[in-house]
């Protein structure tokens, strides 16, 4: 008989992966920067400290470690620099806007927005969540490629119905119920991103090697041109009817990109770009709204678009807080960037850089550059072609966004009406990017756990 008195059993022990200490760290930095935030713009407007600052702090922190706690319980691989990325930028936001009412209460201003930003902060984080627990795998999303189109393009017209659309300053890019106003647009690029992504997964054979040979290039038939001619025309008809080039610009770039990324192929970043152009040129002609917007661009500081209704005092305006800013800033509550319309939304970037200067902008144009590095980085690395196109398309949207505000802000392309991301007041603008947040978590989990995929690939991204 054999003795089993010496038989030990091994305890099984959970190991934590190394990727989620480096994220507790850094939250844990994030953290401790925001709270400096907010007490900088206490000491600098109200002279003192009060119990409001833990009001604005408290919420924020606890849902990003919650997020956190969720990651090494449900997603151990996934990203960890993703996470704080996200959570500095948003409390970076939240700062300024906290800041913002201060001011506007000094100049008896009775509309805040700080409070309605930290109610929406919870409720994003809230979602992004929701979507680590229960989407235990990114790839489901394959059986709805067509589906998503048909929600991306409901969001997407849905300000040009006539009882709920809204048109503000212009731009008709808003529903609105009652008092409360939502920026469809803002969840149509992720699901238009899905619909673009899967799409190509199926087509991008015949995109990348049919068509004639003309000196030395491969040029695509017209059938396999027929898609980006759709979303050319898809772009136009927004241009029109929601009068807004930059979210044109936005759809229409992203296709391009994923094109691009399935392909390898050049020649159909250049068709589209020829397009787009001849487009908005045609558009700058024949639309009043468009060549104003295009004139108060080349032209701020004339007196007569200055003064103009829906001119350029805003973007003039804006040039003149980033001027003052220099090049270390004002400081945080140090400025006025009140005197800037829609200094919490849209020109939220001319807050910031009026009161962190040249510097405070460089930063948060880093911190930018790491989040769509790191995602481009998921997408790349990932086995799964559609995988890879999504990640690649919802990193590159961000990236574009970024480009067309701050470019629109610092006159390096017309102003539109899109917002900054994760930065800027707006619930359905950080939800929508929280929902980003949460998606290229879980696809980046999906490559360090060693998750089967049902179909494997192996071809490569294309990019060459």
């Amino acid at each position: 008989m054999t003795d089993t008195s010496s038989i030990t059993i091994p305890k099984i022990v959970r190991v934590i992966p190394r990727n989620r200490n480096i994220e507790f760290l850094l939250l844990f930095f994030a953290s401790g920067i925001y709270a400096y935030e907010l007490a900088q713009v206490q000491l600098s407007v109200l002279k003192v400290l009060t119990p409001e600052l833990f009001f604005y702090w408290l919420p924020p922190t606890l849902f990003s470690f919650a997020i956190h706690y969720i990651l090494r319980r449900r997603a151990s691989e996934a990203d960890p620099m993703i996470l704080p990325i996200a959570v500095i930028l948003n409390t970076l936001g939240l700062s300024m806007i906290y800041r913002l009412d201060l001011g506007a209460i000094a100049n008896d201003n009775p509309e805040q927005f700080g409070s309605r930003q930290i109610i929406w902060t919870m409720v994003a984080m809230t979602v992004a969540a929701l979507v680590i627990i229960y989407v235990p795998s990114h790839l489901f999303l394959r059986r709805y490629v067509y589906v998503s189109m048909l929600i991306g393009i409901a969001l997407l017209l849905a300000p040009s119905l006539p009882l709920i659309g809204r048109s503000i300053n212009g731009a008709r890019l808003w529903i609105g119920i009652g008092p409360f106003t939502f920026q469809p647009g803002e969840l149509a690029k992720i699901a238009l991103t899905v619909f673009f992504a899967g799409y190509l997964v199926t087509r991008r054979e015949s995109l990348a090697l049919t068509g004639r040979k003309i000196l030395g290039m491969r040029i695509p038939r017209a059938r396999e041109l027929g898609p980006i001619l759709v979303i050319w025309a898809a772009s136009l008809i927004v241009l029109v009817l929601q009068r807004d080039l930059g979210t044109s610009l936005l759809y229409f770039g992203l296709f391009i990109v994923l094109v691009y990324v399935a392909t390898g192929r050049a020649i159909y970043v250049v068709v589209g770009l020829t397009m787009f152009l001849t487009g908005a040129l045609v558009a700058s002609r024949l639309m009043g709204y468009v060549s104003g917007r295009i004139d108060s661009w080349l032209n701020p500081f004339d007196q007569a678009n200055y003064d103009a209704v829906g001119g350029s005092y805003q973007l003039a305006q804006g040039i003149f807080g980033l001027a003052h800013g220099n090049l270390l800033g004002t400081g945080l509550g140090g400025g006025i960037p009140h005197l800037v319309p829609l200094a919490e939304s849209d020109f939220i970037i001319a807050s910031l850089g009026e009161e962190l200067g040249l510097v405070g902008m460089f930063a948060i144009l880093t911190l930018y550059l790491l989040f769509v590095s790191r995602g481009m980085r998921i997408g790349f690395n990932h086995p799964d072609d559609f995988s890879k196109l999504l990640a690649t398309g919802l990193s590159f949207v961000i990236a574009l966004q970024c480009f067309i505000v701050i470019g629109g802000v610092t006159r390096v392309v017309p102003l539109t009406g899109l917002t900054t991301p994760l930065l800027a007041a707006g619930g359905s603008s950080l939800l929508a990017n929280w929902i980003i947040v949460g998606v290229l978590l879980r696809i980046s989990d999906s490559i360090g756990n060693g998750e089967n995929f049902s179909e494997p690939t192996t071809i490569s991204s294309g990019v060459r």
